[in-house]
């Protein structure tokens, strides 16, 4: 770390996040947050314009930053595993080795099944590129969505990092132009989203950009 960056991280007494408003993976931090209940310095940015003292704290200029007095941390799984393990209640992953990995795998998917398509539908040029993967995106969700009526969260009984990290995506569906029709395919779809969106941690999670990405 650079004398600059020292110099920032001391001066802030308390844990801070870099966040972007409109991004999914700062999004996926803070619903962990709000789930510990962890307070934090919020340096909050829309539409990716990043803070000035960002680069001297990131050699990637990236947000979402989690910085931890001498900690700064600029990957958002990373940051989700080390606040779980940092305030260990309520966990967010499984005590079970078996379980803790078939998580981390379920989390893995969801960013090359799923966060790849919104990534691509938020920053792509292509129209043809954007109809292409919403479509897929929407294919997907539909296809998963009978999973849902097993267990009520992610392929689990409990809530779980794996829901962090699939709620903002779902959240943000309408302004990405997914529309998924109600049908009783994708209900448990459906009743899945109604359960993570009525959690009052996700409530508190939202920034104002955010909310008003439904209607």
């Amino acid at each position: 770390m650079s004398d600059d960056a020292s110099g920032i991280v001391s001066k802030r007494s308390s844990m801070t996040l870099f966040s972007d408003n409109s991004s999914h993976y700062s999004h996926r931090v803070r619903l962990v947050l709000a789930e510990k209940g962890v307070t934090v310095e919020l340096v909050e940015s829309d539409n990716g314009a990043i803070p000035a003292e960002l680069g001297d704290l990131n050699p990637y200029n990236t947000m979402p930053t989690l910085v931890d007095r001498e900690l700064v941390l600029y990957e958002s799984k990373v940051m989700m595993e080390y606040l779980d393990e940092r305030f260990p209640h309520p966990p967010l992953l499984p005590v079970y080795p078996v379980a803790r990995a078939e998580s981390r795998l379920f989390v893995y998917r969801i960013e090359k099944d799923w966060a790849a398509l919104v990534d691509a539908i938020q920053s792509s040029r292509s129209d043809n590129v954007v109809k292409k993967s919403a479509k897929e995106l929407k294919e997907s969700l539909v296809a998963v969505a009978p999973i849902f009526a097993e267990k009520p969260f992610f392929m689990s009984e409990e809530f779980s990092l794996v829901d962090c990290c699939v709620a903002p995506i779902l959240w943000r569906l309408p302004s990405l132009g997914v529309d998924i029709r109600p049908s009783k395919q994708s209900k448990p779809l459906f009743d899945y989203m109604d359960r993570l969106f009525n959690r009052e941690a996700f409530q508190e999670s939202l920034s104002i950009q955010e909310r008003e990405m439904r209607p």
